[in-house]
């Protein structure tokens, strides 16, 4: 299993649930996803998918999904792809537009833009706003240390087209989390039954940190994927 995490998080947000697969014996890595732009940031997955072996399960959460989307059409010991409260963009579609699809996302608002040299900006979610926004479900100690070690993502990598979509040829699994304020129910929803998802779970009351305030229904779904 290859865990890569969204925009405002890192790889120890794949924590609680990495120690769940490895006590059921599972070889389970979160890689460090750049967070610079799908493109880039799919060209470091594939790097990083190069030196796994043997077949692969590739989970995205949030903007992670995007990037798995892109990556595992050129993978082919990806085997199966799993979506936890993630993107799943067809190809031309960006994050951003999916997120604003349905109504109900109220992240923008919370958003502290930082100007980069390039002209682009780095995105973080504001300290004191990330906790109801990002992990309201999640204990707020605990949500406070993520809001401090939240990594940004770049403006232009939410806005960027996505490629051919993966999901068109690699069987795929959803797990829908019921009050994300980062991507509606509704556009999860809206993409699990696009992409043909052969088992869609909705957890109800979850956060957007699904992963880490319901890491026992996460790896339930990875497992039935693997199986």
């Amino acid at each position: 299993m290859v865990l890569v995490h969204g925009a405002f998080a890192d790889g120890s947000s794949w924590n609680p649930v990495l120690e769940r697969l490895h006590r059921h014996g599972y070889p389970a890595i979160a890689v460090a996803n750049p967070l610079r732009g799908v493109r880039c940031d799919a060209d470091a997955l594939q790097a990083r998918l190069a030196a796994v072996d043997g077949p692969v399960v590739l989970v995205g959460h949030s903007y992670g999904g995007a990037v798995i989307t892109n990556v595992a059409a050129r993978s082919p010991e990806v085997r199966a792809l799993v979506y936890v409260a993630a993107f799943a963009p067809a190809q031309g579609e960006s994050a951003s537009g999916l997120a604003a699809k349905f109504p109900g996302s109220t992240l923008g608002p919370t958003l502290a833009p930082v100007p980069l040299a390039d002209g682009s900006k780095d995105l973080y979610i504001r300290p004191e706003l990330f906790g109801r926004q990002f992990a309201a479900d999640v204990p707020a100690d605990r949500a406070a240390l993520m809001a401090s070690t939240q990594r940004p993502v770049r403006d232009a990598a939410l806005d960027e087209a996505s490629g051919r979509p993966a999901w068109a040829d690699v069987p795929s699994w959803f797990l829908l989390a019921g009050a994300d304020r980062n991507i509606p129910l509704e556009s999860q929803r809206f993409m699990a039954e696009r992409a043909g998802s052969r088992g869609t779970v909705t957890v109800e009351g979850a956060s957007h940190s699904v992963a880490v305030s319901r890491p026992g229904e996460v790896v339930q779904l990875i497992t039935r994927a693997a199986r």
